[in-house]
């Protein structure tokens, strides 16, 4: 798989050319080289999974909504390889930021087939809610944690509402869980399983935004059940 280095493509410089190919290519395919391994080990339970690949099997699109201290390993929540109209390969895309931190984010989640859409929602919203709608339309589902990609943490922020009522995508809220687990001391308290560790993701249900509905109530509704599905992992049973 070849890796585009998109930032330096639009006159943007990341540095030397050797720091270019070990920052945003050689650490890239070494930490997904790893992230995949590490993956590999676990044994993954799915559940609330059937609505999901019904939808994937009538291809209507899809949107994940998860916390971002779930993130980690959230790639197992997506076992889908799609296909648009036209034949040409989709799967799920993610938003990523216009910096080297995002370029090496990006570079990163290629390896996995998972297409970077670029910008922030913290920068210019607006932009990047075009970008993300113009991806639903070209086939691409999409995952987001609404908290990202600086928090507050478990606080909802209104992108994904917005994503969701101008495509028409079905909204899952996703989270995952492991019997054995540690957390990182970053903002998110990201979790992090041990590896032969027992994965189980659970899934709420798919719901499309009415026509009609208030983005306020909508807000609390989708909070509740993001609420309810990080209760539900904080609960699983640990070894």
């Amino acid at each position: 798989m070849k890796v585009r280095v998109a930032i330096a493509e639009r006159g943007r410089p990341l540095g030397s050319p050797a720091s270019v190919w070990l920052t945003f290519r050689v650490v890239p395919f070494l930490v997904a080289g790893l992230t995949r391994l590490w993956s590999y080990t676990l044994r993954v339970r799915r559940e609330g999974f059937e609505a999901v690949e019904d939808l994937v099997a009538r291809d209507q699109r899809i949107i994940l909504a998860f916390w971002h201290r779930r993130l980690f390993m959230m790639p197992l929540s997506y076992p889908f390889h799609r296909r648009n109209a036209r034949g040409e390969a989709r799967g799920v895309a993610i938003l990523s930021s216009d910096s080297k931190d995002g370029e090496r984010s990006a570079a990163t989640w290629r390896w996995f087939g998972i297409h970077a859409v670029r910008g922030t929602a913290s920068e210019d919203g607006a932009k990047a809610l075009v970008r993300m709608i113009q991806a639903v339309k070209q086939g691409w589902d999409f995952g987001i944690t609404p908290d990202g990609p600086r928090g507050p943490l478990m606080q909802l922020k209104p992108g994904t509402l917005a994503l969701a009522r101008k495509t028409g995508a079905w909204i899952i809220p996703v989270s995952l869980t492991y019997d054995r687990s540690f957390q990182l001391k970053t903002w998110d308290r990201m979790v992090i399983p041990f590896p032969f560790a027992t994965c189980v993701v659970k899934y709420g249900a798919p719901y499309q935004l009415p026509p009609a509905a208030a983005d306020g109530a909508e807000a609390v509704r989708l909070q509740r059940k993001m609420d309810e599905l990080e209760a539900w992992a904080e609960a699983f049973p640990h070894g």
